[in-house]
């Protein structure tokens, strides 16, 4: 029976045509609360969607689609079509365009003095032909009881016309139908940067099938189960994430991870939809169907973080909820009192209340945020960066001091040979030739490093016999028909094989931290030394985060001091703290953000998850294809790339800063028009051209995030 009850509560998202502004959020929230069964929905106005949860049992899809008709909005559940057309751009440019026309010629009329009613006749054609679409929202707005912008431009024309300003009404609907189509496309292109991610899948691919006569077939997409193998030709996209089967090619991952060089691919190989195969043919077995793969899970989470408010839009919504009804009740006063109290005139003081009606419009306000915001989550997410909406891309703005995790973040994380020292008159390419030979049989990383800097140097390996695994200490085996052992500092001691001369070296060769083992057999034959290189570009991303003012950076590890130390200097780390368990990290994290402020930490995502939920923002780092690492940092860097940290941080900033410049010219230019209004210095279409126009300005200023 619970299970009954659960299955009333449902949840759909519908896209919702025309769903441009907050006024038609009012709206729809307005007409919608009245539905029976409706329990929760959220707009997202950049995504033009509705999320809607609701009881099953008391209401359809199909009632709430009518509900948002009665708006003059168009609705249907998303991925499916939308049932019915809708007046195309063409048709909205040439009603705009005619409007233009009319509104010019009756203008001309009146400069050179001919007939007025010519003139007049003219005008009426314009409102006429520029506000078509604007009469019929104002009319579902009305109906809905709210005044949206359609609303108050239509009183304001009305108006005019009633005051016999028929030039400045045909000017007005001219120039509000002529903001809106731009602000339209406008808006397209914030919507248009997100969905470009979706596009970067092919929408079918080659599967492998021994029944064909050519031993493929095409096939959607959709259809292809795990297990699967496709084939991807030179230059095509990889359909769905999978290995290589077979083949070697140079695959550009840059769609997904913002890689800048292709990386290359072969059998065994992990390789990602949506990214682009060279010039070699792959076969790819996949092993994730298309609504779970990378680019799928990126896509859902970059859409998700749209709808995430950020601080500042709370703020300004707040405030917009405040402010259109004050300018109302203003505009109100100011066309009562003067006249009522005063005796003033009664035309030029409803003449400046119409003025005021139209500034109190809040749109170009309410949106300035969260375009900036897409704009910047679109931006990031195709250069390979997933920051998780709006608060945590603000919050990322006041950072001020970063620690970094070092193995796999600062380091590559692979052990690498970076001195061979040869004891005895041993020769460096024999001493490689003993312990490579001896290490091949070892899964130990140390061992690994070994052989593949022999293998580098082309150094032949030669037969091993009676390999003995040694825990905690090396290995031993016979080589060359000598026994031979591998292996730290006491195995040798335990051995009686050190001298005042090992000693010596040792201490010269760990002074900065490496790991040194010693490879001998009746004597010591000489010392191997590995460490795990720093990346390459570690130091340069430090510089370029202290360029954007982050004031410390410290390191936070679980190896060895000396180790950590030696990176540390080598890369210019301010702060080292070394030895630590996993619950260490975290207090170290809290005792940063004590000391210096807002504190982001860098890591893997899954080792140092405790640590990055501790700061204030969490980055991991090589995240592409790992849920883990995707769902728990603020940040997620799709490729192992340091230089997209300060990247990160740069494009934070440059929003924050684009956020408080778009809501200071909003607010400043309609208190500057509210005192001119009053003081009867702004006309009707001059108010018009600020209230659209300062609409176009922050969103055009918003939409350059997209070149960062």
């Amino acid at each position: 029976m619970a299970c009954q009850v659960c299955e009333l509560h449902a949840e759909s998202t519908f896209k919702i045509e025309g769903m441009d502004c907050h006024e038609e959020v009012a709206i729809l929230e307005k007409r919608l609360k009245k539905l029976t069964g409706l329990e929760a929905l959220d707009a997202d106005i950049l995504g033009q969607r509705l999320k809607i949860k609701y009881d099953a049992a008391r209401l359809s899809t199909a009632a709430i689609a009518e509900a948002v008709a009665q708006t003059g909005m168009r609705a249907w559940l998303e991925h499916e079509q939308p049932v019915g057309t809708a007046p195309s751009a063409a048709t909205r440019r040439v009603f705009v365009v005619l409007s233009g026309v009319l509104t010019a010629a009756g203008m001309a009329l009146e400069l050179f003095g001919a007939d007025r009613r010519a003139a007049v006749a003219l005008f009426a054609l314009a409102i006429l032909s520029g506000g078509v679409y604007v009469v019929r929202r104002a009319l579902h707005a009305a109906r809905s009881l709210a005044l949206d912008i359609n609303v108050l431009m239509l009183v304001a024309v009305a108006g005019a016309i009633a005051l016999g300003e028929w030039s400045e009404g045909a000017a007005v609907v001219f120039l509000f139908a002529l903001a809106q189509l731009l602000e339209a496309r406008a808006m397209e292109r914030a919507r248009a940067s997100i969905r470009a991610l979706m596009d970067l899948a092919p929408a079918d691919a080659l599967v492998n099938d021994p029944s064909q006569p050519d031993g493929s077939r095409r096939v959607a997409v959709e259809d292809i189960r795990v297990g699967d193998v496709v084939i991807v030709r030179p230059g095509e996209k990889i359909p769905l994430d999978g290995r290589v089967a077979s083949g070697i090619s140079h695959v550009n991952q840059a769609p997904v991870t913002g890689e800048s060089l292709p990386v290359e691919k072969a059998a065994g190989d992990e390789v990602f939809a949506g990214t682009i195969n060279g010039r070699g043919g792959l076969e790819v077995r996949v092993e994730r169907i298309r609504a779970d793969s990378t680019l799928a899970r990126i896509i859902d989470l970059v859409e998700r973080a749209q709808s995430q408010r950020a601080p500042s839009q709370t703020f300004v919504e707040r405030f917009a909820r405040v402010y259109t009804p004050a300018v109302l009740v203003l505009a109100a006063l100011v066309g009562l009192v003067p006249p009522l109290a005063a005796g003033a005139a009664w035309d030029v003081w409803i003449y400046r209340a119409l003025v005021l009606l139209v500034i109190s419009c809040p749109c170009a306000l309410v949106i300035s945020t969260p375009v900036s915001v897409v704009s910047a989550l679109a931006a990031a997410a195709r250069k390979g960066v997933l920051i998780k909406g709006g608060a945590r891309l603000e919050r990322l703005a006041q950072v001020r001091a970063v620690a970094f995790d070092k193995t796999g973040t600062l380091t590559t994380g692979d052990l690498r040979v970076v001195e061979v020292t040869p004891l005895d008159g041993v020769a460096v390419p024999r001493l490689l030739q003993l312990a490579a030979s001896l290490e091949l049989r070892s899964e130990h990383p140390i061992g690994a490093a070994i052989v593949a800097r022999a293998r580098e140097d082309g150094v032949p390996l030669t037969p091993v016999e009676g390999f003995q695994s040694l825990p905690g200490l090396g290995a031993e085996a016979i080589v060359d028909g000598s026994p031979l052992m591998l292996g730290s500092h006491r195995l040798f001691e335990e051995r009686g094989l050190c001298t005042d001369a090992l000693h010596a070296q040792l201490a010269a060769a760990t002074v900065d931290g490496r790991t040194t083992v010693i490879v001998g057999g009746a004597t010591p034959l000489g010392l191997i030394a590995v460490a795990d290189t720093p990346r390459a570009a570690a130091r340069d991303a430090l510089q370029l985060l202290r360029a954007q003012g982050i004031g410390h950076v410290a390191l936070l590890t679980g190896d060895h001091e000396p180790a950590a130390r030696a990176l540390a200097a080598a890369i210019g780390v301010d702060e080292v703290r070394a030895d630590l368990l996993p619950a260490d990290k975290v207090e170290a994290v809290k005792a940063l953000r004590a000391r210096h402020g807002t504190l982001a930490m860098v890591g893997d995502g899954i080792n140092d998850a405790p640590a990055l939920a501790a700061a204030d923002v969490g980055i991991a780092m090589g995240a592409v294809g790992t849920d883990a690492a995707l769902e728990t940092a603020d940040v997620a860097l799709m490729a192992d790339e340091l230089l997209k940290i300060p990247y990160a941080v740069r494009l934070s900033r440059a929003t924050a800063r684009n956020i408080r410049a778009n809501i200071a010219f909003s607010l400043g230019l309609k208190g500057a028009f509210l005192i001119m209004a009053v003081f009867g210095m702004a006309t009707l279409w001059m108010a018009v051209v600020a209230d659209m126009g300062a609409s176009l300005i922050v969103i055009a200023n918003a939409l350059r995030l997209l070149r960062e």
